[in-house]
């Protein structure tokens, strides 16, 4: 079955599922493989739970008509997105880097459907399944589309390229994520670069950090590019307040205070990028402060959980020696007594995860705590004055024995850790 026709079906069929247990009558399931599954397995299944096609690339597995036998599952999953994707004549905002990637990308799906229809990648399915699930997701009503791009190795940003096609592009940062797959710091500025490759090869619009002299480099040669930041920009804005939640006052295009709900001052670059994606596709300035003001963080990304007296940070979602040391600096400058960090071992640093766990220690013994808990992974293995517990249960069951009133706690770790799992041990008081 060639593509035209995949699509006609898809037409018909527009709900994708990949996951029998989420399955829906109607559906057009896609029996994907990976290392510890084969969905083919899982085609029959499908078909009697209500599904109206099944795509396998095992004949074996064929039932009726029913069933679509392709070459490679995921590859007609990836061309039939691609293929929906040339459909549409609208701005496809691209967003890849190493922190920030999906609140910059939540905040500006908030301040473009202020103005415009507009959709987005759900949560953070950002990778070789989730980029085409979200360009599939895309109805004919779509005025704009954003679509989230993780990648842990290079040429990995290139490919979600040629699915996507986008239009427009913004890299967040390139900070020490992912170490071990990109090869050090150099090759994560490639691989995330890959997306100001695809810009510059196709005439597209990069919306540069102008703070990041780095950027400035990696975007040499875009002919299109709109610049934010905090000083020499388009869009300017500056600090107003970080203690506990970020305020940013924006100098041009015009003076203006937005509140948001967002912790720590790290968001800074975040709430600014919004700003200058909404400003270039002329949403209005109220409308985009009203935006960002009515955005709330969720997914333990930068939130601030409040219980009785106690209040918690949880920043829990990932975690990477750069955003662990800006998480760190920025609650160490937070007013009150009684601060408390509850911090993961970070994963996916290779050869450097020792060093960048040593170095961790050494940023938090510049500031003061009433304790820290360093839990699990690489920081078992080094020397370190702070309690030490082997997992996120463990160090939710020693709180829960500790007197934590009037406590302030940063919870952050890598995904791997659950760090968010030590909130059930968290008594009110």
């Amino acid at each position: 079955m060639n593509i035209h026709e995949l699509y006609q079906i898809y037409l018909r069929h527009s709900s994708i599922q990949t996951d029998t247990r989420k399955l829906k009558k109607g559906d057009f399931f896609f029996a994907l493989k990976g290392p510890n599954f084969n969905a083919n397995a899982f085609a029959k299944q499908a078909l009697e739970g209500g599904a109206a096609y099944a795509v396998i690339d095992d004949p074996s597995y064929y039932i009726d008509e029913r069933t679509i036998v392709v070459a490679d599952v995921l590859q007609a999953l990836q061309q039939l997105a691609n293929h929906h994707r040339k459909q549409f004549q609208i701005p496809i905002v691209a967003i890849t880097g190493s922190n920030g990637k999906t609140t910059t990308k939540e905040l500006i799906h908030a301040v473009l459907s202020s103005q415009y229809k507009t959709y987005t990648t759900e949560g953070n399915l950002n990778n070789h399944i989730g980029v085409p699930l979200t360009l599939l997701k895309i109805k004919s009503d779509a005025e704009m589309a954003i679509v989230e791009m993780g990648a842990n190795h290079q040429k990995e940003i290139e490919s979600y390229c040629v699915i996507a096609e986008p239009t427009h592009g913004l890299i967040t940062n390139c900070g020490k994520a992912h170490l071990e797959g990109f090869g050090g710091v150099e090759g994560i500025r490639k691989g995330k670069g890959e997306l100001f490759d695809w810009l510059r090869a196709h005439n597209g619009t990069a919306f540069l950090m102008t703070d990041y002299d780095y950027l400035k480099k990696m975007s040499a040669g875009i002919s299109n590019i709109i610049t934010y930041g905090t000083t020499d920009a388009e869009t300017i804005g500056h600090i107003a307040l970080s203690d506990p939640f970020l305020a940013v006052t924006f100098t041009k295009p015009q003076l203006e205070t937005v509140h948001t709900a967002l912790v720590g001052d790290y968001n800074l670059p975040n709430v600014l990028a919004a700003a200058a994606v909404a400003l270039y596709f002329k949403v209005p300035f109220q409308k985009i402060k009203a935006a960002i003001e009515s955005y709330q963080p969720s997914n333990s990304r930068s939130q601030l959980v409040q219980k009785g007296s106690i209040r918690v940070i949880v920043d829990a979602y990932n975690a990477n020696p750069s955003s662990m040391k800006a998480a760190i600096e920025n609650f160490g400058r937070a007013a009150g007594n009684g601060k408390m960090l509850v911090l993961g071992a970070m994963a996916e640093l290779g050869e450097e995860s020792i060093d960048e766990h040593k170095a961790i220690v050494d940023e938090i013994k510049k500031h003061s705590w009433k304790d820290v808990l360093l839990v699990g992974g690489d920081f078992a293995k080094i020397k370190h004055p702070f309690r030490q517990l082997a997992s996120a249960e463990d160090a939710g069951k020693w709180l829960q024995q500790q007197n934590l009133n009037g406590a302030y706690l940063l919870v952050k770790g890598s995904r791997s850790m659950g760090m968010e799992g030590v909130l059930p041990y968290i008594n009110e008081s």
